[in-house]
């Protein structure tokens, strides 16, 4: 069996290609560029661009999985290429905002309409709504630690549950090559709560280093996090900080019941980036 996956180079994509090729499962990674640096080797790849739909049939041919990401504008084009290519199931990389019932938030409005359009479709689907990426951390902190020894953040004792991007990609591969998850939406958190403060330090132990908490303005946290985030992750954070200055976040256990192996900690996931914040 073929398993397209998209998204190849991004953060839960790789794991996920490397996770079915341990499957024993035949991977076709796609990319806009197909330039096979960077990518797992031996593996087939080949150009495709979900907004350019004329790519999509050869990407296709003869998959029966899909690891995809959610991109509306390209959405359309997507079922109607895989249908017509005999796809049998996707898993989709969704987001916990779908949930929230907000019809202003952009996050879950992008979601929403890759999931409406598959679930109309005739493709078997699994979806997969995290919360907090716990590689978050990158955006928000890796060049003040790496260049100053510093994290900033405008809440220091707000609390959000982390969850690894190597668990989203073995639910991926679980739902992929596993029977039973044919219309399941899994909403997905890290297994443990957390402060930042607390996560700031899982980060300085991993990397052997003191890194000092600087408490900073909503608006001075909004200028930092615009540096390397989108605008609209940027509100997202910030929106989701302030949240878990009230009330605890949701912690799940998901993976484990999924996969049938426990989710990794913050900790886990500070030791596996401690190379990305030296």
């Amino acid at each position: 069996m073929v398993t397209v996956v998209f998204g190849a180079r991004g953060n839960v994509g790789r794991h996920v290609a490397a996770g079915l090729i341990a499957k024993g499962s035949q991977v076709r990674l796609t990319s806009r560029e197909p330039d096979t640096a960077g990518f797992l080797w031996g593996t087939e790849v080949i150009a495709a661009d979900l907004e350019r739909p004329e790519t999509l049939p050869a990407a296709l041919a003869g998959a029966e999985g899909v690891f995809l990401y959610a991109k509306p504008e390209g959405i359309d084009g997507f079922v109607a290429a895989a249908e017509a290519a005999g796809v049998r199931h996707v898993t989709l990389l969704s987001s916990g905002a779908v949930l929230g019932g907000d019809a202003d938030n952009p996050i879950a409005r992008m979601h929403t309409v890759v999931e409406s359009a598959i679930e109309k479709s005739g493709l078997e689907w699994t979806f997969i709504r995290p919360g907090m990426f716990a590689t978050n951390a990158l955006w928000w902190w890796q060049q003040s630690i790496r260049d100053a020894g510093v994290a900033r953040v405008p809440y220091a004792d707000a609390r959000t549950a982390p969850i690894h991007e190597k668990d989203l990609a073995a639910l991926a591969v679980t739902a992929l090559t596993e029977p039973g998850h044919h219309g399941h939406a899994y909403t997905v958190f890290g297994p443990e709560s957390l402060t930042l403060r607390q996560q700031v330090r899982h980060i300085g132990a991993a990397i052997g280093r003191e890194i000092a908490l600087e408490v900073i303005s909503v608006e001075q946290a909004r200028a930092e996090l615009s540096k390397t985030m989108p605008s609209i992750g940027v509100e997202a954070v910030l929106a989701g900080w302030k949240a878990g200055t009230v009330a605890p976040p949701q912690v799940s256990s998901i993976i484990e019941e999924v996969t049938g192996r426990p989710a990794r900690t913050f900790a886990q996931w500070a030791e596996d980036h401690a190379a990305d914040f030296r």
